[in-house]
């Protein structure tokens, strides 16, 4: 076990190609949308390959907290050990406490949740938790008569007042700074009497691909969604959901620092069960490295990328696909052409300041990034090493590693951060670079 502030000297490995095959561990978007949804239903949900990692196990004990049973267990699956959870659905109660450590799904799904338990159920998490948005989730349930204390913060630490029920109806909310705020509500609204319909209002809504998720995974339990992007507007009906098996897919966002190795040092790495569509941001993965560069194919393996070492720069808005900046980040500070990744303005609201820290932490070791409100502009230039610091951010974590990849001398701050979404990153990283 890596103790928090230790210093992770990054694996340097320089033009030496690779030829690595992996499997991602599930996808923590998923993981956490289904266990809300399974949580609802009207019998036991199986959900298959789900993420273990820090925000997901947070997510499980906060279902618990509530009453809802959550048995884990590894099945034989065509011959292969495979991880599940069975959750059985059940009436939820306080009085109880969750701790949504820094996870911004625990911290936005479950207090709409937690409304239909009957009693307190009060939430806290760590320092950072404190200074991530929530008002407009919080203001948006007080209007639909959720009773909730937060001694006019609007933030953590909060306590929700579960009347055992929740009347629903119209609702309209600014979700311009997280579309979890959005999801939040649709997640629940099959619970809610009269249902939900969300309107939003404010400024372009962030990581369009995650609301996508949320409709889909909401019909694949048997909820009635309709949709009407030119009013942007979202209505769910009330009713039960069903449960079932459901099989999650491999977090794409997480591919990105094991694709960037072929693309920083030569050869090939191919990602297993990659699948042909999808609704995760990650996917887009695909079309953005192979702008900048790669050579992209799919077979039944999964997904391969081959790179010769060359980057090229990028100029493109990630606003629907953030959680990727700081992957892409990395490569455009080691690319051979100067790099604007625009569109990201919400990104300062997610673990850290992800835009200032990036600029911070690569210009301390010899970058040219200049931070902008809503973007990045990074100008390649000769990095050396020094102490990559973290700020408790996985995606800044595997960003180290990826530049300590090339340049020698990067020392991680905290790598043990990647468990928020990855069981074991160091092992991982360490096994394929040997």
């Amino acid at each position: 076990m890596i103790k928090n502030d230790a210093l992770w000297p990054a694996i340097f490995r320089g033009s030496k190609p690779v030829d690595i095959s992996l499997t991602i561990p599930g996808s923590k978007s998923a993981t956490n949308r289904a266990l809300i949804l399974a949580a609802q239903a009207n019998s036991p949900s199986i959900l298959r390959r789900p993420l273990v990692s820090r925000d997901s196990e947070l997510m499980v004990q906060g279902l618990q907290a509530l009453g809802i049973g959550i048995v884990e267990q590894d099945a034989l699956v065509n011959e292969a050990q495979e991880y599940q959870l069975t959750v059985t659905p059940a009436a939820t109660s306080g009085p109880a406490r969750i701790d949504v450590g820094n996870a911004g799904t625990v911290m936005r799904f479950l207090p709409p949740l937690a409304a239909l338990a009957t009693g307190e159920i009060s939430f806290d998490g760590d320092s950072r938790s404190y200074e991530r948005p929530l008002a407009p989730l919080i203001k948006a349930l007080e209007e639909l008569g959720v009773e909730i204390d937060h001694d006019g913060r609007y933030s953590l630490p909060l306590t929700v007042h579960g009347a055992g029920n929740v009347k629903g109806g119209s609702v309209t909310i600014d979700a311009s700074e997280s579309s979890q705020f959005l999801s939040a509500l649709l997640l629940v609204a099959p619970s809610y009497k009269n249902g939900i319909t969300v309107f939003h209002k404010g400024g372009q809504l962030p990581s369009m691909p995650h609301i996508e998720m949320s409709v889909e995974m909401l019909r694949s339990f048997g909820a009635v969604v309709s949709v009407d992007h030119d009013a942007k507007s979202w209505r769910v009906e009330p009713g039960k959901l069903q449960g079932h098996e459901l099989v999650i897919e491999p977090d794409l966002s997480n591919a990105a620092p094991f694709l960037s190795i072929a693309m920083l040092c030569g050869g090939s790495v191919t990602i297993a069960d990659w699948p042909s569509k999808t609704t995760q941001p990650g996917d887009q993965l695909r079309s953005i490295l192979s702008a900048m560069g790669a050579d992209i194919s799919m077979s039944k393996r999964g997904l391969t990328l081959s790179g010769t070492g060359a980057i090229h720069g990028i100029d493109i808005d990630l606003h629907d696909v953030g959680e990727l900046t700081p992957a892409i980040a990395a490569l455009a500070a080691l690319a051979d052409s100067p790099s604007h990744l625009r569109g990201i303005g919400h990104l300062r609201h997610h673990e850290t300041d992800r835009l200032a820290a990036l600029a911070r932490e690569i210009n301390a070791l010899g970058g040219n990034v200049e931070e902008h409100k809503t973007s990045l502009h990074i100008t390649p230039a000769p990095l050396h090493g020094g102490i990559f610091h973290t700020y408790e951010d996985h995606r800044l974590a595997t960003a180290g590693a990826v530049i300590g990849l090339l340049v020698k001398g990067i020392e991680v701050e905290n790598i043990a951060t990647t468990r928020k979404t990855l069981p074991d990153f160091p092992g991982l990283w360490s096994s394929l670079l040997g």
